[in-house]
């Protein structure tokens, strides 16, 4: 009973966050299926590659929201990460996290804002 409480409470919060975004943000909700870095950051490497290791500033990220859509996000130098309610580095970001991302729309796509990887419900109930 309390574990579903926890995921009302949790699907709730995303749903006000959704709402409330403007007409130039959007929130993008599931799991990370690509952390991607560019060729400027990756030298001598002139296609974006996954991140495995070394990806010292990823630029963007592919998530698969629950009904299955894949929404490309790009990360710039001031994209904020938090992760389990605090700051992170962005380096952080790994394949598998579930995230809400909210992000402005622009030219070339969306572009994150903030990264929030919250905690799983399953601890939250702890």
């Amino acid at each position: 009973m309390m574990r579903k409480a926890v995921i009302f409470v949790a699907v709730l919060g995303l749903s006000v966050g959704i709402a409330l975004a403007d007409g130039n943000e959007k929130s993008v909700m599931g799991k990370i299926t690509e952390v991607s870095c560019g060729p400027s950051m990756q030298p001598d490497c002139g296609v974006h590659v996954k991140h495995q290791t070394g990806c010292q500033q990823p630029t963007e990220v592919t998530v698969q929201s629950p009904n299955g859509q894949l929404q490309v996000v790009g990360i710039t130098k001031t994209t904020q990460f938090v992760k389990r309610g605090a700051a992170a580095p962005i380096t952080d970001l790994k394949i598998g996290d579930e995230v809400v991302i909210h992000a402005r729309l622009t030219d070339g796509g969306l572009e994150a804002s903030e990264i929030r990887s919250p905690v799983p419900a399953v601890q939250a109930a702890h």
